[in-house]
């Protein structure tokens, strides 16, 4: 039963060949069985056992079930479950249950998916690594020395186990994609408003998107447009109608311009080959490679530290022990905010909403957040003009393979520079995808990262979608997974 995707999962569940249930129980096995990697946070055994034999009694019934029929659902932990315990992988929200679900969990819910578990993560998305949990680390399928990425680690690593066919992420710098690069797995970082951020607990509102994660791009494409589309309760949702993604899997490529940037220093051989052979597959399946230019690239990881610091400290001012989650009670209200705030933020969580008021504070505003917002304008405007010679751009999603636990956790500079190339697209409110484009001498995944003008995912489908066909890197699993 694992080795079957979302999509052929769903179908069989539809048709009547295996119950939800059984695909239930099955993952719920997994989910205690490799414990050990940490990947989930809670899992919801009774939750899902109750959704799965709803859809049961549904098709008993003769009712038609949805696209996700009887699929099991992992979620990232910042994503509000109505009555499950939801807590950004933060001590200052232990305990906190959410009163209602986030938008893309009710559409989860309306096409029959199973949740059962929340998934760990770097506290409130912060991080590139995963380490940064309050609740541990997590593993790396592929050698459980190494780490799985971040901030939506624990997604990732659940979708390479194969803990459930179906995850979902956040993405502010790279979140998703990252981690899908360091466990050989596929994400989708939408374009900003395509996807509602109803219910995700704010990191940086201007660049966080909700994702898919899964083994397989047509997996993505399904979860992708069963949580896309217009939401009223989102001021930036974008009102426009859901492309067919699914449409766009194993389309040709033919003729298609993949526009090719110069790498800067720093990336591992073993990336760089990689790259280099994902380009030639490409370019043997029709498309034809282009020359482009992003002159600003070099800025994006400053230009980043200073937006998304800036809005970190706004968005968590929130958690001050007065209305939900931790309170460490003091001798008045400065102590208690204080202490509260002390001891539920974990150090890097600290640093940034230190550097975010740094930015924004009297006299630097402008020298500071005023100036990256300028140069952000200069990155996007960069893309336009790159898109005017290409259809989409590709890079490496990362300039090494999964790094070991520890190895950066002293220096939070060099971490920092790890997303070097999934952050511009998220400066410019632009869709990119990560998908698997093989593996370091030390059995260690790459992912080869594709981005596209703003609402063509459907093009950063049909490229991975090719990409996937002419390899058998998606195909690979963990030993022992």
């Amino acid at each position: 039963m694992i080795e079957l995707t979302a999509v052929q999962l769903a179908e069989r569940v539809q048709q009547g060949g295996l119950s939800a249930a059984e695909v239930t129980e099955q993952y719920l096995a997994r989910a205690e069985q490799y414990r050990g990697l940490n990947a989930l946070l809670h899992v919801d055994a009774e939750g899902a056992r109750a959704r799965a034999a709803a859809i049961d009694a549904k098709r008993a019934a003769g009712t038609k079930l949805g696209r996700l029929a009887g699929v099991p659902v992992v979620i990232k932990d910042n994503l509000c479950v109505r009555g499950v315990p939801t807590t950004c992988a933060s001590k200052i929200l232990e305990g906190y249950r959410p009163p209602y679900h986030a938008h893309v969990i009710e559409r989860v819910l309306a096409e029959d998916g199973v949740l059962i578990a929340k998934a760990n993560m770097d506290e409130f998305a912060m991080g590139s690594s995963n380490e940064n949990s309050a609740y541990g680390a997590v593993r790396n399928p592929w050698n459980q020395a190494h780490a799985p990425g971040g901030s939506s680690g624990g997604s990732a690593a659940a979708a390479a186990a194969r803990l459930a066919p179906l995850t979902l992420g956040s993405d502010t710098g790279g979140s998703v994609r990252q981690p899908a690069s360091f466990c050989g797995v596929t994400a989708i970082k939408p374009t900003y408003g395509r996807v509602s951020r109803y219910g995700l607990i704010a990191f940086a509102s201007s660049l966080d998107q909700v994702g898919p994660i899964t083994r397989t791009i047509g997996d993505s494409a399904r979860l992708l447009s069963v949580v896309s589309g217009f939401d009223k309760r989102d001021a930036t949702s974008a009102q426009r109608d859901v492309e067919d993604y699914e449409g766009a899997l194993g389309k040709s490529i033919r003729g298609l311009r993949v526009g090719v940037v110069k790498l800067p220093a720093g990336n591992s051989k073993s990336v760089e080959d990689a790259f280099a052979a994902s380009l030639k597959a490409l370019s043997s399946a029709g498309a034809e490679l282009v020359e482009v230019e992003l002159p600003n690239l070099e800025y994006a990881v400053a230009t980043y530290y200073v937006v998304a610091t800036a809005e970190a400290s706004s968005n968590l001012a929130r958690f001050d022990g007065m209305r939900f989650g931790l309170r460490v009670r003091g001798n008045d209200l400065n102590e208690t905010y204080g202490a509260t705030r002390t001891q539920g933020f974990g150090p890097e969580v600290q640093r940034r909403i230190m550097l975010g008021t740094y930015a924004l504070s009297s006299g630097y505003y402008e020298a500071y957040y005023i100036k990256a917002q300028k140069v952000r304008t200069l990155i996007a405007q960069d893309y336009a003009r790159a898109f005017e010679r290409c259809d989409v751009i590709a890079t490496p999603t990362s300039p090494e393979p999964a790094f070991k636990l520890g190895e950066k956790s002293s220096d939070p500079l060099s971490m920092y520079l790890a997303d070097i190339y999934t952050l511009p697209p998220s400066l410019a409110g632009l869709p990119a995808l990560s998908t698997p484009a093989g593996f370091s001498p030390e059995g260690l995944p790459i992912g080869l990262q594709l981005t596209a003008p703003a609402f063509e995912e459907q093009r950063l489908i049909s490229v991975a979608s090719a990409l996937e066909a002419a390899t058998d890197f998606a195909q690979r699993v963990p030993a022992g997974f």
